[in-house]
């Protein structure tokens, strides 16, 4: 059972007033906020720990060290993959969708073709445009239905033999849409293709298994896990990661190094150039730590008990319109109002203390199936409280009234 209060009190920005009221931050499919474990962790490594990893025989490095890759083993058994070496530090999904779309700019041929879906995020978006360009290769988008699910028929249409990769969000962003990953992957496969999945949405909320879902590749961040920014992860399967070409190169990434030839790091330094986020990856165990001591499935149960009630007590208030109304949907929600434009609303919010979020959501083709230019968006995490929805309804009703 989740104990509110409790948990509440773990996260020291909850407790502080903007513009003179109590926060209610519902903006936590942008950046969750961080619980004291995480922030001590981060202060600590500063404090006692502070030095290069994997270069040092002296204390305070190999102390870094043994931190760092507990937190790789820590992610390694959060989705169950089954080598530490398939897990791959970054400075986020984005950049882990960058360090696969890369890669395949040199795997690819004219002819070839690549998938993403309309719903993608961007960062989902262009490094696949970018690497078309380069390569050659086709971009096929699967479109979306109007209630917010993908088209799964145009899907199974656009597959072929000419089919290289697919990737696509576990769930988005905007819209709350969780697709069916486990049958994607499966018809992908089926069609001799590798797939990637966007997890940046899903691994905060929902139960990820890798080696289950037999995914090709899977990415997510850690700042809307409850961790810091800075903080990615790419986990890949070991077969594809060593012969996928190094994303950046430099330190740390490579073997031997001469004026002539240089041979690359085995895995997962490979693609770790450079001095990484070091305190923020070791302050990641802790996230990772918070959400499994919770128990992921507890936390879902929370936020879908918020989404259902958040969609209730929205449905009270005149002319609004949900934007997206799928079938399995995550702990978000995304409307608009008739006569009262997203962004107005969100400045008026804040001014009564109530973060949300607002705009396209780096989902612009969505917004343009929609023909909107925005949303307002509420997502939620578990700290968030169905007093908090209740006060944010007052909220958005007292500024239909002041823009009415």
């Amino acid at each position: 059972m989740i104990d509110g209060s409790k948990i509440r009190a773990q996260f020291p920005a909850l407790h502080q007033k903007v513009n003179g009221k109590d926060l209610i931050y519902f903006d936590n499919a942008a950046s969750s906020q961080k619980p004291q474990v995480v922030l001590d962790a981060i202060s600590n490594y500063y404090h006692y720990d502070n030095a290069n990893v994997h270069r040092g025989v002296h204390y305070l490095s190999q102390k870094a060290t043994d931190k760092f890759e507990n937190t790789r083993k820590s992610v390694q058994a959060f989705i169950n993959a089954k080598n530490s070496c398939e897990i791959i530090f970054t400075k986020g999904a984005t950049d882990s969708i960058n360090l696969v779309a890369n890669g395949y700019r040199s795997i690819l041929n004219k002819g070839d073709e690549i998938i993403i879906s309309q719903m993608e995020h961007h960062s989902n978006i262009v490094p696949w445009q970018i690497c078309c360009e380069i390569s050659g290769a086709e971009l096929k988008i699967i479109p979306m239905l109007d209630d917010g699910d993908l088209d799964m028929e145009a899907f199974e249409n656009l597959l072929s033999e000419k089919t290289k990769l697919v990737a696509i969000t576990h769930i988005s962003n905007s819209l709350g849409t969780i697709n069916p990953v486990e049958k994607i992957i499966n018809k992908t496969h089926a069609a001799g293709a590798k797939i990637l999945i966007d997890g940046a949405q899903a691994a905060p909320h929902t139960f990820v298994d890798v080696q289950a879902l037999d995914v090709d590749y899977y990415c997510f961040s850690a700042q809307k896990m409850y961790g810091p920014t800075g903080v990615g992860v790419l986990y890949g399967k070991k077969n594809l990661l060593t012969t996928l070409p190094p994303y950046q190169s430099g330190g740390e990434m490579i073997k031997e190094v001469s004026l002539k030839k240089t041979t690359y790091a085995d895995l997962p330094h490979k693609f770790e150039a450079g001095t990484p986020n070091i305190a923020g990856v070791v302050a990641f165990k802790s996230a990772l730590d918070f959400i499994t001591d919770l128990g992921i499935e507890n936390i879902a149960k929370h936020e879908d008990d918020l989404l259902k009630y958040a969609i209730e007590k929205l449905s009270e208030i005149s002319d609004i319109q949900f934007i997206g109304k799928a079938k399995k949907r995550a702990a978000l929600v995304s409307f608009n109002i008739e006569g009262l434009h997203p962004y107005d609303m969100g400045v008026l919010l804040d001014k009564m203390g109530i973060a949300i979020r607002t705009g396209h959501h780096c989902a612009q083709p969505i917004m343009e199936h929609y023909k909107i230019s925005g949303t307002a968006r509420m997502s939620f995490a578990i700290y968030n409280t169905k007093q908090e929805i209740d006060s944010c309804i007052t909220a958005i009703k007292k500024a239909q009234i002041m823009l009415g």
